[in-house]
């Protein structure tokens, strides 16, 4: 049997449901789609710290 953790509140319009279901089911995709964007974000970051450290010491 699944419930719901958090209730509505009782002064919400129903219209704003479909989103917030949406983005409960999304969560754990985009959750890892910002992790894998950060980890490559911080990857280029150290490759192109590297290069410029390089070319300083030439």
């Amino acid at each position: 049997m699944h419930t719901n953790r958090r209730s509505e509140p009782a002064d919400e319009p129903p219209q704003k449901r479909p989103e917030r279901t949406w983005l409960a089911r999304r969560r754990q995709a985009l959750l890892s789609s910002a992790l894998r964007g950060a980890a490559y974000a911080t990857g280029a970051g150290i490759v192109g710290l590297g290069f410029w450290l390089i070319q300083q010491s030439l």
